[in-house]
């Protein structure tokens, strides 16, 4: 292989969130590109069928930990997928959560026993892999212990890309835990530090040959708000890059998706009507209106906190339209839009619940998909949403905001809001009704954003770029 991108996550295998889209896609579009993850006990996954490439293991304070790397047998995914089978690590259901939505009590082992066995396996290979392409702080220890840890020497010229997906989040952990790592060099203590904690996502930062994020507009944002690496961020800017994340047209087709009840044929009116009717008769909302749509997780970042508010606003100042809301997270905000449902009916309703065909389904059949997020380093609701007609309404941030240029500037197509408010957002919401009720216009926006190219051979080509340049 050329290319070998670890990671926690990889759709179709596992997936909590957009690194498990990225991660199930780029490589797809790379030439000799292949992805390693932990054996999750997740459906899909034990649904296959694998053969075992390397056995080993690897050391965790004074106990053993015996692993196996396995390959998939199946060859439909477009690339070649490995495991990393850790009995008693990673034979759970969750990627990072248990089944009542707690974290395991052992991820710092879990992390750390991953790390190796794929660093084992590699540094064992006749010819080394040109780059090694780690993933968020999951795999953010990969370039620290190839330059500092004397047992993966071999690898020590192997350039390293690594991709921040969520500068939110570290991974850090206590030196009271420094126990649990493989011997490194004493003099490169102070790379794992930062503010008295081993932070694996400043440690790849300053050891990784590249440092990427998924939007150049999150790059910037990042040295102005990275959760304390801010200045870290700028000070390693020069080897950094913002390259946008894409889509896999493949799976998003709205001519062949599996998962929708009316694909487009050759008038897209026909097939967004027809969709939007499946959507009026599985949800209790009123016909005849704009279909405004959430999706997502019900968390803080994603600013599904603002929804009652927005949409609170948007109906007591007389607008009508039609609010679903599909998705799972926070209880108290999950019990709130319950009873908004009931309260506002038959304006809001929800399904509070992960459901991908579902999401599909609403993606083909709204008119508008909402994205108030707090935090959205790319962003990927948006494209899909733009992929099968639905026109977003986002704030302008991150990848939102090189994605979603605002309709009322030089070729926009969206709708933006800049502060986090509900007079802001619903604002975003009141232009969006009026811009529908001209329906020449709004059909033609819908072709529009229909024909935008999101797909991943743009971003491929950029990463071929990069790879080339750190492999001269």
């Amino acid at each position: 292989m050329r290319i070998l991108h670890i990671s926690a996550e990889c759709y179709p295998a596992a997936k909590a969130g957009g690194l498990g889209d990225v991660v199930g896609a780029l490589p797809k579009y790379q030439k000799d590109a292949a992805v390693v993850i932990p054996k999750y006990h997740t459906k899909w996954i034990q649904s296959q069928s694998f053969e075992e490439v390397f056995r080993g293991h690897v050391r965790i304070h004074q106990g053993s930990v015996s692993f196996t790397i396995q390959k998939l047998l199946s060859v439909t995914l477009g690339f070649d997928l490995y495991v990393v089978d850790i009995p008693t690590k990673y034979d759970r259901p969750g990627v990072y959560l248990d089944i009542n939505g707690y974290g395991f009590g052992d991820e710092i082992e879990r992390s750390l026993s991953f790390q190796q066995a794929v660093l084992q396996w590699v540094q064992k290979f006749d010819q080394k892999p040109a780059v090694l392409h780690c993933h968020d702080h999951h795999t953010g220890l990969v370039p620290f212990l190839i330059n500092h840890c004397p047992e993966f020497e071999s690898l020590k010229n192997t350039p390293t890309v690594f991709t921040i997906h969520n500068g939110e989040y570290h991974g850090a952990f206590s030196w009271q835990k420094l126990f649990l790592l493989p011997y490194f060099k004493s003099e490169a203590r102070g790379i794992l530090d930062w503010k008295n904690t081993i932070n694996p996502l400043a440690a790849a930062i300053k050891c990784a040959w590249k440092v990427t994020t998924v939007s150049p507009n999150y790059m910037k944002e990042l040295t102005q708000s990275a959760n304390g690496l801010e200045w870290l961020l700028r000070g390693e800017y020069s080897k950094s890059q913002g390259i946008l994340n894409g889509i896999d047209n493949q799976v998003w087709d709205p001519k062949k998706d599996p998962l929708l009840s009316v694909h487009l044929k050759k008038s897209i009116p026909k097939f967004k009507e027809a969709n939007k009717k499946i959507l009026q008769d599985r949800f209790d909302i009123a016909k005849g209106l704009p279909i405004f749509t959430f999706i997502g997780r019900l968390a803080r970042e994603k600013g599904a906190d603002l929804l009652p508010e927005m949409i609170n606003h948007f109906l007591a100042n007389g607008r009508k339209a039609a609010f679903i809301i599909l998705g799972t997270g926070n209880k108290n905000l999950m019990n709130r839009l319950e009873r908004m449902k009931h309260h506002y009916r038959p304006y809001v309703d929800v399904a509070l619940e992960y459901n991908e065909g579902l999401a599909h389904q609403l993606y083909a059949g709204s008119d508008f998909i909402l994205m108030p997020s707090r935090v959205e380093p790319c962003g990927l609701n948006q494209l899909y949403a733009m992929r099968y007609g639905s026109v977003p309404i986002v704030r302008k941030i991150g990848g939102l905001a090189d994605t979603v240029p605002d309709i009322g500037g030089e070729d926009g197509y969206g709708f933006n809001f800049t502060h986090f408010s509900k007079e802001d957002a619903a604002l975003a919401l009141f232009r969006a009704a009026d811009f529908h009720n001209d329906q020449k216009s709004f059909k033609a926006l819908q072709k529009k954003i229909m024909s935008l190219d999101f797909s991943w051979e743009k971003s491929a080509e950029t990463y071929e770029n990069l790879y080339s340049e750190i492999i001269r």
